[in-house]
Formats: structure tokens, sequence, C-alpha cells
């Protein structure tokens, strides 16, 4: 890769537009150094969704140090799971090749964040540098946007961390006008004049958020489905793990293609978690039905909640949002219009999510919520929450199976936005191991009784992970 000056830089990936330049601040920084490595683990037992199954986890961790126009400088860090069955589910059924081509743009990344030679705030550098790392995904196997979003959003947390850690704040407290360089309006546009970050986010997280337990489709639901026991000393079917974390929230994966067995599974759910809940004493537990895009279409969304309610009514009570139901590409076809279906409950755009554009794309179909990812980015999922609030659109976190300190990061994203339904945290159920050097530090986000994790730790410095 050649070295990208300022000149060329530009040439190669749109800048942020000349009509939002501002007068250059002391608190503006750049990057003067990256580094990436690798982590692998397995997975306790395979987590299936979506017709795929998933038994390993690559973390992608990154550190890089920043300076500002004054000399001073700081370290951060980022890390994520790089989810290829999620992220590029047509490269998955070659892992080893796909993973491979991932670390390649992993590089060139942390090539192009390196070469970068302007100053500004990590929301700025990410608008700036987006469009070099779609074009380096493309020249390496055309890889899909929602893939080198993953692969980027490392980098883009520890740019975030190290700002916040030299500005001896939390990142949540560096995105109002004394440090933020534009308003909002130049990366949402002019609806969002004089708006800053600091408008949508908590400077202070909640002292609590709810944990969303994945309930994946080869999961037992009781002792009767369970084949050969792990035996590790972790639950083993839902039942005991709504015992373990005192869950409240449910996220049940299904099928999408096959109706009938859908509600039939959502039906046994609801059967076993009243049973359990009952011995507990709670009243009150909710779900998420995520289709993981396998629904055919809105209309056969709207049959299965019409199934539902005859077969479980209690049940569909208790749902509070259906996640993704339709393929992830929304332009290809009508039929993944959502509006009929979110007239019942909150309709949820996650893999379609990719920028601003997609969000008010899935909006017109009758989208009436959006999850939130790290996975994503930090500055993309600031971005889509300022919109989405702004559209009164339902928010909800959710991860990528993430451990240690990218569950941390998460979690923080979740305990810093206004009105979140919770948090997905599922590493805990099938990767364990990789929790295991984070979960000392951060007892209240890994060992939870209540269903509810304790998040108003979170507010050290930067992403406050390390």
């Amino acid at each position: 890769m050649r070295a990208v000056t300022r000149r060329n830089f530009v040439a190669a990936a749109v800048s942020i537009p000349a009509a939002a330049a501002v007068v250059p601040r002391a608190t503006d920084v750049r990057v003067r150094e990256v580094q990436h490595s690798y982590e692998e683990f397995l997975y306790r037992t395979p987590y299936r969704f979506g017709g795929r199954e998933v038994d390993r986890v690559t973390l992608l961790n990154v550190r890089c140090r920043v300076q500002a126009r004054d000399g001073r400088s700081a370290e951060g860090f980022g890390s994520m799971t790089m989810g290829l069955a999620w992220a590029w589910p047509k490269a998955a059924s070659a892992y080893d090749r796909g993973l491979d081509l991932m670390k390649q743009l992993a590089s060139r990344v942390s090539a192009i964040v390196n070469d970068y030679p302007e100053y500004g705030h990590p929301i700025d550098q990410f608008v700036a540098l987006e469009p070099a790392y779609l074009g380096a995904a493309a020249e390496i196997a055309d890889i899909p946007k929602l893939c080198t979003l993953v692969v980027a959003s490392p980098f883009d947390a520890a740019v975030h961390d190290a700002f916040g850690k030299l500005h001896r704040r939390n990142c949540y407290s560096t995105y109002g006008p004394d440090l933020m360089t534009r308003d909002l309006s130049a990366y949402l546009g002019r609806e969002f004049r004089g708006e800053y970050l600091d408008r949508y986010v908590l400077t202070q997280p909640q002292s609590t958020v709810a944990l969303f337990h994945s309930v994946g489709a080869g999961d037992p639901i009781t002792e009767t489905d369970v084949g050969k026991p792990i035996g590790d000393g972790l639950p083993e079917t839902l039942a005991g793990w709504i015992v373990f974390n005192g869950l409240t929230h449910l996220k049940i994966k299904l099928d999408g293609a096959d109706l009938r067995r859908d509600v039939d599974r959502v039906a046994s759910i609801e059967k076993t978690t009243a049973e359990v809940q009952a011995k507990r004493g709670v009243r009150q537990w909710w779900y998420c039905l995520d289709f993981n895009e396998r629904c055919p279409n809105g209309p056969a969304l709207v049959e299965f909640l019409a199934k539902l309610k005859e077969r479980s009514p209690a049940a569909l009570s208790r749902i509070l949002y259906l996640e993704q139901p339709t393929q992830r590409d929304l332009s290809r076809a009508p039929e993944f219009d959502m509006r009929q279906a979110a007239k019942f409950k909150p309709v949820i755009v996650d893999e379609s999510l990719t920028d601003i554009d997609a969000l008010l794309l899935a909006r017109e179909l009758g989208y009436s919520g959006v999850a939130l990812k790290a996975c994503k980015g930090q500055s993309g999922a600031l971005l889509a929450s300022a919109m989405a609030q702004k559209k009164k659109m339902f928010l909800t976190v959710q991860d990528l199976t993430c451990p240690g300190a990218s569950f941390i990061h998460s979690v923080g994203l979740a305990a810093h936005t206004k009105g979140v339904a919770g948090v997905e945290g599922n590493a805990r159920q099938y990767v364990p191991a990789a929790n295991k050097p984070w979960e000392e530090r951060f007892p209240g986000l890994f060992h939870v009784k209540d269903g509810q994790m304790r998040t108003d730790r979170l507010n050290g410095l930067g992403l406050g992970a390390v």
C-alpha cells in the first residue's frame, strides 16, 4: 500500500465537506501509532442462528497513540470479535479463507489510520476514513460494508478511548461543543444544526441495564433437550440459565422459514420460562424475537404474530420487539415492508443498518427501531443513535458474542444511551473463557444474579475498559 499523504488521501477518500470546515482546535488529535493483534477462543458449545453455526471466535485487539496539536499524547485500546458468520455469511462456508481476508483488511485499515495526516475529533477521523476502508475492502475481495465496519470498529474504538484519556474524561463526556469540532449537521443534515452528541448521550451511566440472554436455535430448553452434557459447571439449559443469572429478558433465535415451528418454539419457551419464574416469584419478563433475516416477507411476519396470539397470547404480550425479520438488502424487494407488523410490535433494524441512509430507508419501510452495535463502530453507533432518537425510534443495544473489553464497550454504549431496552450479552454462554481476565475488574457486568448488569462504574477514562 502506498503511503497516504494529505494530497493523495483526499483524492482516495472523500473527506469532510469544505462547507463544514472550522478553525483548528488545540483539542483535536491525530493518530501517531497503531498496532493490532489477535486472540483465538473456542466456544464451549456451538451457537446456532440464521441457519448458521459458530464454534469459535477471533478477537481483533487494537492499540493506538494519539497526539494533540500541543504535543500531549495518550494511548487507547479497542477490541472486537471478527464475526464472519454474521458480518459476511457468504464467506462463512470457507471460514479460514474468510477470516484471512478480514485479517488482510485489518492490516489495510491499520495502515490507513496510521497514515492519515489530519487532526480532528474521533468522529471526524472516522467520517473521513470510512471511504478509504471501503475502498480497501473492495480491492481485497469485495468485502461487504457490514463486514468492513466490523473490522474497522476496534480501530475507531481505540481512537475514542485515547481521545478520552488525553482529555482526562470518559468518552461520553467528549461529545459536546467544547471538544467536537463540528455540530451534528455536518454528519446528519440540517435538522441537527446547532446540536451536538451530548444532547443524545448520557454523560453519566445509568446504574443498571437489563441483560438479554440469547436462546440459540440449538440451545436446550429443558433437561430432556440435552444430548451430551458439557459438564463444565455452567448451566446447560434455558431453565438453568434463568435461575443462574436471574434472567428477565430473553432473545429468541427463530428460523423464519418455518412459521409453525417458530410458533411452537416460542410457546415452548414461554411454558418453561413461566414455570421457572413462578418458582422464583417473578411475574414480569420479556422477549425479543430475532429472525436473522430468515423471514420471507412482511406478511409472513404478520401471520406469525397472528398464529402466536392463537397459540400463546401470554408469549405475544411479552414481546418487546422483533429484530431484522427479512434480508439485509432492503432495496431489493417491496416485500420487506414492515409497516403492518410494526403496528403490533416494534420492528428493529440490525444487519441492514450500515449508515444513516440505510436507517432512513428502513424507517420508510416501517422499521420502528434500531439495534445499536459497537461492532459497527463507536462513531457510527453514536450518529445512528442521534438520528433514531430524533425520529423517536425504539432503541436497543446488541452485541456480536462480544467478550471481555468488547462487551464492556457494548454495555457502556447501552449505559450511556437514553431509553435503551437492554443489551445482549451472550459470550458468557458460549465463550466464557474469553471473559475470565475481566471478571474481577467488572463483577457487575460478568456476575449477574438478578437479570440486571451494574453499570454505574462505567465512567472511567476513555471507554473505561483499560
